[in-house]
């Protein structure tokens, strides 16, 4: 889990470097601008290792009209066109930065960072299915280990997985 928010503050750090754009966290991998996804990171684990991928939207192109309200691109962002060697140069930077902070025990300095860039960590109504049905509840935080934790009732449910709906 701690790969995953690494990496998606690593992403989010090199394209403000790169494009003076900031984007902020949603749990537990993708980047938005407003309310609009930017970038997503998916991190696999095989064998002993973890194999990490992105996506950063950096041209501005006509998206489908059933997507242009939820998806954004960094050319889209600031109106006008960027340097797509410079995006990648800046995040794979800002990735071995803190990916050296992963293998330096700095979790807290990764923590910290996703946290800042999360508004809705804390305080957005989400749901997701279980086995049992859908369950629905108030963000709380996330813990030392990069769970999201979600107010349910009089309960604090710990999320590691799945996919969530941001109500």
């Amino acid at each position: 889990m701690l790969t995953t928010l690494a990496a998606g503050v690593g992403i989010a750090e090199g394209v403000g470097e790169a494009a003076g754009l900031r984007a902020d966290m949603k749990w537990p991998n993708d980047l938005f601008v407003g309310r609009r996804k930017l970038a997503g990171v998916l991190a696999e684990g095989v064998a002993d290792a973890v194999v990490l991928g992105y996506g950063i939207n950096v041209r501005q192109v006509a998206y489908p009209p059933e997507l242009s309200d939820r998806v954004t691109s960094i050319e889209r962002e600031l109106g006008r066109p960027v340097d797509r060697a410079r995006v990648l140069v800046e995040t794979l930077v800002a990735l071995g930065a803190r990916y050296a902070d992963l293998l330096g025990g700095r979790f807290d300095a990764i923590l910290d960072a996703w946290r800042a860039r999360a508004p809705g960590h804390q305080g957005a109504r989400v749901s997701w299915t279980t086995p049992a049905g859908v369950q629905s509840g108030v963000t709380a935080g996330i813990d030392d280990d990069g769970a999201l934790l979600v107010r349910v009732a009089d309960r604090v449910e710990r999320i590691v997985a799945g996919e969530l709906t941001w109500l």
